[in-house]
């Protein structure tokens, strides 16, 4: 048997999550005594495919079939499926992003695999249990979940496990599976990504704000402030909702979840809905002059006072350390 990984490409490129989960499932296979392949669909150059290989994957399976240049979600789950087959793979291991959200459940029927979405932790193999701890409760919470089934299916949340080098000697093969006009009855016509920013789920630092701004005219001070982390920039709900920020930079349980290593809240009270989408975050600070914010609560440091004196001086105290 073996591990099988999908790796997600960006425009014939890889992102730091991509790396993890090569990682993650590097370490599942030692543990196992078993190889890692990675199956990677679309048009990507070799120097990219042999990347993979610093993280411990030995095989990559490259699929380039024309109908299959955007992701479309059916299709993708098939072809991943295909090549779990194809290997022998007993466990299939992905990121858990906004497309790994779609396939993993796919992918899990299509094998007739158990599924554990959301995993933070390597699987504990002991005494023939596979134990995971995943998130539950749209991450509020944290389940240990057993896979009793002879297939199993696991997506790793961005930022949970890290990316660890283990350099292995990787061969590049070509994998030709066949589509079925089925699985492309829905396409993705166009894919339009913001490529002057930080992606959120992929950021490891994220400055979040909220109404103690008072508008969008004073959001300059995050961006600044996050331009000095190297962070992404993220909004509350009620901000996304009056317009003063896109709808793509909502996190909370109704925009993206995240989990990043340090998340910085400034004016944002905490709302539960809010906190279901960053709780997962390693680290988070909280700027509030209202002392008795319900963020404070769940808080590793906090800072207790107003938003446009605390954020100009973190700033100046940022260019003089890098000064």
């Amino acid at each position: 048997m073996s591990v099988l990984v999908y790796v997600e490409q960006v425009e014939g490129k890889f992102k730091k999550s991509v790396f993890e989960a090569v990682s993650y499932a590097k370490a599942i296979a030692d543990a196992q005594g078993s190889s890692l392949t990675a199956i990677a669909i679309g048009n990507i150059e070799v120097s990219e495919l042999q990347e993979l290989g610093k993280y411990g994957a030995s095989k990559v399976l490259t699929v380039t079939d024309d109908q299959l240049k955007t992701f479309v979600n059916q299709a993708y789950a098939a072809v991943v499926a295909e090549a779990a087959k194809k290997e022998g793979a007993d466990i299939v291991v992905l990121s858990n992003s906004f497309s790994g959200k779609g396939l993993a459940p796919r992918i899990a029927v299509k094998l007739e695999a158990g599924l554990i979405d959301g995993a933070v932790e390597l699987p504990k193999m002991d005494g023939g249990q596979f134990l995971v701890k995943k998130t539950a409760f749209s991450g509020k919470a944290y389940a240990v979940t057993s896979l009793t089934s002879a297939i199993k299916v696991v997506a790793l949340n961005p930022n949970a496990y890290g990316v660890k080098e283990n350099a292995t000697e990787i061969s590049i093969e070509s994998f030709s599976p066949e589509v079925k006009a089925t699985d492309l009855a829905a396409i993705v016509k166009e894919i339009v990504r913001a490529t002057n920013k930080v992606s959120l789920p992929d950021a490891e630092i994220v400055v979040s704000a909220g109404r103690g701004l008072k508008g969008p005219e004073n959001w300059g001070m995050v961006e600044e402030l996050a331009g000095l982390l190297g962070a992404a920039t993220a909004c509350s709900k009620p901000v996304s909702d009056a317009d003063w920020r896109p709808h793509s930079e909502h996190v909370g349980q109704t925009g993206i979840a995240i989990s990043p290593n340090l998340y910085i809240a400034i004016g944002i009270s905490g709302a539960i809905q809010h906190l279901a989408g960053v709780s997962s975050s390693k680290v988070i600070v909280v700027i509030n002059k209202d002392p008795e914010a319900p963020f404070f609560k769940v808080a590793d440091y906090g800072i207790v006072g107003d938003a446009f004196e605390v954020v100009p001086r973190l700033i100046e105290a940022l260019k003089a350390h890098k000064g």
